[in-house]
């Protein structure tokens, strides 16, 4: 029998929750407090997801929920329906706006499932306020469905504003695996986006590659336009297919400072999409957009 415990004690700041088989074959552990994120992960046995630890959550963003916008926007500076905006500058090095605003935002526990094989949780965040440079309203609910083999993650945002506004959406994960050297992630491409020395994005520059990225001991901040909804990351230790309800989308790698750890970001964007436009959608008031993402063990 899966169960699911919420653990929440506001003196020290707790608040996640706990989702576990009575087999202890697999378990998620979902800070409700940041972001709703996702900062443990087994699956059949195998540890997919760790504690980053002594890398700290703000500065890696890990498993966080990337809203309105994947990656970083330049100089927190847009302009859309004809008027420009300033966001907050939360990466002072580069000076960019970054990630978003939903990653240190407290999710509420909607409603829980569970039986033998199958638990799920239903969180969500409302944004009632304007935010400096983003002025509109949003629901997002994330629904996080977890077996011994799998982990669905669906992600729906409803702008609940009398206005559109623009977006993009994105997950973070790290991965762990014993040898990153030895671990290839699969996926199809024939364009890579190029950025400055800050990461903004100047361009897409061709780049084929249709089956094997090996990951050995490249140093990797890098993001490309897939041709498939579909990415592989093979270990040696385990295997996971990676997909996306979303046709059109990109797939950011980066290297943190941490050995064997790799972050395979599926988003819908690009950095600085709200300039350039590349993945960018709007959401008219009362729409809704959806996206899941399924991780599946081999």
């Amino acid at each position: 029998m899966c169960n699911i415990k919420h653990i929440k004690d506001s003196t020290i700041n707790l608040d996640y929750i706990e989702i576990e088989d009575s087999e202890k074959i697999c378990y998620a552990k979902i800070h409700l407090n940041l972001g709703a994120s996702l900062q443990e992960l087994l699956l059949n046995k195998h540890h997919i997801i760790k504690d980053l630890s002594p890398l700290t959550y703000d500065s890696t963003y890990a498993s966080s929920i990337l809203f309105p916008f994947a990656n970083r926007i330049e100089d927190g500076v847009y302009k859309f329906g004809g008027k420009d905006y300033l966001l907050d500058i939360n990466q002072a090095q580069e000076n960019n706006a970054l990630h978003g605003f939903v990653y240190n935002k407290t999710f509420e526990l909607v409603e829980k499932k569970a039986t033998k094989e199958v638990a799920s949780v239903l969180l969500q965040y409302e944004e009632k306020e304007h935010t400096q440079g983003f002025p509109y309203t949003y629901k997002i609910d994330l629904k996080y469905t977890l077996t011994k083999q799998s982990l669905d993650l669906s992600v729906s945002v409803k702008n609940t504003d009398t206005n559109k506004f623009p977006f993009t959406l994105g997950w973070h994960p790290y991965f762990n695996t014993s040898d990153l050297y030895n671990s290839i992630v699969r996926f199809k491409s024939h364009k890579q986006v190029y950025f400055d020395e800050r990461n903004i994005t100047q361009g897409l520059r061709d780049f084929e590659i249709n089956d094997e990225f090996k990951v050995e001991n490249k140093s990797l901040d890098d993001c490309f336009v897939l041709d498939s909804n579909k990415i592989l990351f093979e270990t040696p230790d385990y295997s996971f297919e990676l997909t996306s309800s979303e046709k059109d989308c990109f797939l950011q790698l980066y290297t943190p400072p941490k050995s064997n750890t790799i972050a395979i970001e599926p988003t819908t964007g690009v950095s600085n999409s709200f300039s350039n436009k590349i993945g960018l959608k709007t959401l008219k008031p009362n729409g809704s957009y959806y996206i899941n993402w399924k991780l599946k063990l081999n």
